[in-house]
């Protein structure tokens, strides 16, 4: 596998240059190593032995990637999330700077007639990725989002920045009960996240992962508007850290969740991707159609597409870390600082780590 690894002191990031997906990423801090970050079982396995249809970027499905579009592209032709998840990438750069690393990639295909640039920064002693997708010239528009994935081996609790609400689409991922199952109500919305609508009779509590619900299920999660970061917050049992993934609302105002726990029952999944949430922070409905149409995002205000423009850039921040966590219940809350994160624990202790405060200047629009 065509892979460049960065690294700075206590965290190094894997890219596979042939889809622009993450590969691996660890973290060594306090005496631990955490992997925050999923790859798919049947990544590296012979391509023969995987079905013919599906694209490259399922095919070597890991870790993070950027949607653009996010989901179906069905107003340029590409494969599902677009070119960047689908297709190589080169170095443009990669040195160290002061306190850390620094690599740039840019694909090689253009998206709308844009130019794509990924920017990875790690800096010595922060448990965190940090990035930022850069779109130079182009024409219309097009929706984004980060595909984050993580995976639980004995489930776990999630934690929220504030939401206005959750929603699921029209149909679920796997109607078909002889191709999979889900668990949610579709449509249905909720501003509750501990009390969500299920198929059958009931609610479910969006913030537990519990392993014995065998489903495919995606829902939409709006921010709400607070003033400081989005934010996802997984403590994972068995693996006993926290994972992390930051955003700026501004530039990616809706975070879709995909739960994925062996609720595909034909190849390459099998039954066997279990355990996996994707944390999808985005700018996007589903599909790009969708994104630039009349969808239901805009009718709440949220915008679902970048603006493209020849002479014009567009840019979007992104952070993916993970941290030791011993408890069984997720964070109360997440504050950042000029050069700290404090993640407030529902027994009421603080832990702080390095974080870059104004990385994601809140203030910043794109």
């Amino acid at each position: 596998m065509d892979t460049v690894t960065i690294g700075a002191k206590g965290v190094s990031v894997s890219l596979d240059l042939a889809v622009g997906h993450i590969a691996a990423m660890q973290v060594e801090i306090d005496g631990h190593i955490l992997k925050p970050l999923h790859r798919a079982p049947w990544v590296g396995s012979p391509r023969e032995t995987l079905p013919a249809n599906i694209p490259e970027g399922t095919v070597r499905l890991s870790g993070d990637f950027l949607c653009a579009p996010f989901s179906a592209s069905d107003v340029e032709a590409a494969p599902l999330h677009g070119w960047p998840a689908n297709s190589e990438w080169d170095v443009v750069e990669n040195s160290a700077i002061a306190g850390g690393w620094r690599a740039v990639f840019r694909l090689r295909r253009k998206v709308m007639g844009a130019a794509i640039d990924k920017v990875f920064t790690l800096r010595d002693g922060h448990p965190f990725l940090y990035q930022e997708h850069i779109f130079s010239g182009g024409s219309g528009a097009i929706s984004v989002a980060h595909h984050p994935m993580t995976a639980m081996q004995d489930g776990g609790r999630l934690a929220f920045s504030q939401k206005r609400m959750a929603v699921t689409p029209g149909t679920p991922l796997e109607p078909d009960p002889a191709r999979g199952r889900f668990m949610l109500a579709y449509p249905a919305r909720a501003t509750d996240l501990n009390r969500f609508p299920l198929a059958a009779e009931g609610t479910a509590d969006l913030t537990d992962y519990r392993m014995e619900d065998k489903r495919e299920d995606f829902i939409t999660l709006v921010e709400a508007d607070h003033g400081g970061p989005g934010w996802t917050a997984i403590a994972r049992h068995a693996e006993q850290d926290l994972v992390l993934v930051l955003k700026n609302p501004a530039e990616l105002p809706v975070t879709m969740l995909w739960f994925s726990n062996g609720g595909r029952d034909y190849a390459p999944w099998s039954g066997r991707h279990l355990g996996v949430l994707g944390i999808e922070d985005g700018r996007a409905a589903v599909g790009h159609a969708a994104s630039l149409g009349d969808n239901w995002l805009k009718h709440e205000g949220v915008a679902t597409a970048f603006a493209l423009a020849e002479g014009r850039s567009v840019s979007f921040r992104h952070v993916i870390g993970a941290v030791p966590f011993g408890e069984a219940e997720p964070p109360r809350d997440i504050e950042t600082a000029h050069d700290r994160m404090r993640v407030l624990a529902s027994n009421g202790t603080t832990k702080e780590v390095p974080f870059d405060g104004d990385f994601l200047r809140i203030g910043r629009t794109a």
